[in-house]
C-alpha cells in the first residue's frame, strides 16, 4: 500500500521557520523524484520545489528561492522541506508528491503564517 504522510506543519509567526517531512512507503522511494506543492485558498495548486531521485538536483519556485530548501534521505524514505523566513503569503496546504513509474500524493498539511 502506497503512503505519503506529511508532518511538521502548523502556525508560525512571520519570519519563523518550519520543516515539513514526507514519509513514504509502499514504493521504491529512491527511484522517484519528489516534489512539494502548495495550495492557498481560492488559488491553484503550485509547485514549490523538486528534488531528483538521488538528491543531486533541486529546483524552486521563484517565490521561495533562498528561503526554502528541499532535501531527502533515501535511507529513511523521507523527503523534507525546510522553510525559513516565512511570510503570510506562504500560508497554504502543502502536499508532497512522488513522480516515477507512478504518481502519488500525500493528504496535505496546513501551514499558516500569521502574527
Amino acid at each position: 500500500q502506497v503512503q505519503l504522510e506529511e508532518s511538521g506543519g502548523g502556525l508560525v509567526q512571520p519570519g519563523g521557520s518550519l520543516r515539513l517531512s514526507c514519509a513514504a512507503s509502499g514504493f521504491p522511494f529512491s527511484r522517484y523524484v519528489m516534489k512539494w506543492y502548495r495550495q492557498a485558498p481560492e488559488k491553484e495548486r503550485e509547485l514549490v520545489a523538486s528534488i531528483s531521485s538521488s538528491g543531486g538536483s533541486t529546483s524552486y519556485a521563484d517565490s521561495v528561492k533562498g528561503r526554502f530548501t528541499i532535501s531527502r534521505d533515501n535511507a529513511k524514505n523521507t523527503a523534507y522541506l525546510q522553510m525559513n523566513n516565512l511570510k503570510p503569503e506562504d500560508t497554504a496546504v502543502y502536499y508532497c508528491n512522488a513522480r516515477g513509474f507512478g504518481g502519488y500524493w500525500g493528504q496535505g498539511i496546513q501551514v499558516t503564517v500569521s502574527s
